[in-house]
């Protein structure tokens, strides 16, 4: 089967009776996978639709109800043993699927979709082409490039050169409001406060504690009328690194969320703030997925682009790692203040 025949991919299976998106991906893959999913429901009405990812994310998918059945996958904290992935090589025969979709060329999806049984296989051509024999595993494949547009765009291209009709993405999510009532915020909260995830998993990646203290500080006074909320991971680290936070600040936050909130109550706070600050991490994808105006801190990594919305309601600075230096450098905490007010008057 060459490339060119992938455009026919959908006219042929558009009577599916039983579909599964298998993707694997972390959070931030996995919402980015969500507008693709999006168009494959819309394709095969009919059909019952799966949809696979990691195992520690699926309660991201409580916010998609209209896929019906989610399978966790094991990658974090360790990875899936060879007995748990024969074990999903036969639950995904069992199934007996019409069409299993791959849209990120990994190479562990790659052989669980080739190992599926599914009469139809399309998969995205690795980033350099993958092994020889790569294209055996499917019945079509397609190629798009990898970093010069968002992954969700992407993953949408990639289905329209396989033949599915193709529209804007779009995030047809809902977040159920409970999360905001675990949170104890109110409806009169809702739009009032800023929402702030200081800490990612690595300290390259984060902003000195001495300028988020400042910051903290500095959007206090420029923005009185906003309460200010900080939430981070449930690890010691995190933890950690939140206590001392706190301890710079000469007063307490209107909330602090340390390590209470689940995926999807921290998406409800995210999605009803004002607008939430974060560096290179987990909770500005959820921002993506709802929406919410942003302003975030990234260290300078070459596939950036490719996780960045093309929205003037997010706005991404960009800092530096100097030699020696632990933590990002080279952004200034006027120009976060400024990319604030920015935003603000964009949303």
């Amino acid at each position: 089967m060459t490339g060119t025949d992938a455009e026919y991919f959908f006219e042929r299976t558009r009577a599916a009776k039983k579909v599964m998106v298998l993707d694997l991906g972390f959070l931030g893959d996995t919402v980015h996978l969500l507008p693709a999913l999006w168009l494959v429901r819309q394709a095969y009405p009919q059909a019952e639709l799966h949809a696979a990812v990691a195992a520690h994310i699926t309660s991201l998918m409580d916010c998609v109800p209209w896929v019906n059945r989610v399978w966790g996958y094991m990658r974090y904290p360790r990875h899936a043993t060879l007995r748990e992935n024969l074990q999903m090589v036969a639950r995904l025969r069992r199934e007996e699927f019409d069409v299993v979709i791959n849209l990120n060329g990994s190479d562990r999806s790659s052989w669980l979709t080739f190992l599926s049984g599914a009469r139809e296989r399309l998969g995205r051509m690795p980033d350099g082409g993958g092994p020889p024999f790569w294209k055996r595993m499917f019945t079509a494949h397609v190629s798009h490039p990898f970093t010069e547009e968002p992954v969700y765009l992407q993953r949408c291209r990639c289905l329209a050169k396989a033949g599915f009709p193709f529209t804007q993405p779009e995030f047809h999510t809902q977040v159920d409001p409970a999360g905001l009532r675990a949170a104890e915020i109110s409806d009169t909260d809702c739009g009032n406060y800023f929402h702030i995830s200081p800490f990612t998993t690595a300290d390259s990646k984060e902003l000195p504690p001495a300028q988020l203290a400042e910051l903290i500080v500095a959007l206090a006074k420029n923005f009185p009328e906003k309460k200010l909320a900080l939430s981070c991971a449930p690890t010691p680290r995190e933890l950690d690194k939140l206590e001392k936070l706190l301890a710079l600040l000469p007063q307490k936050p209107w909330r602090v969320f340390a390590g209470n909130l689940n995926l999807m109550q921290l998406a409800a706070v995210i999605q009803h703030s004002a607008l939430h600050f974060c560096g290179d991490t987990g909770p500005f994808h959820l921002a993506v997925m709802t929406n919410t105006p942003t302003v975030a801190w990234f260290w300078p990594n070459p596939g950036i682009r490719q996780w960045l919305p093309a929205d003037e309601k997010f706005r991404v600075l960009v800092g530096a790692n100097e030699p020696g230096a632990q933590f990002l450098g080279r952004i200034a905490t006027d120009d976060l203040v400024a990319a604030v007010q920015s935003v603000l008057k964009s949303a």
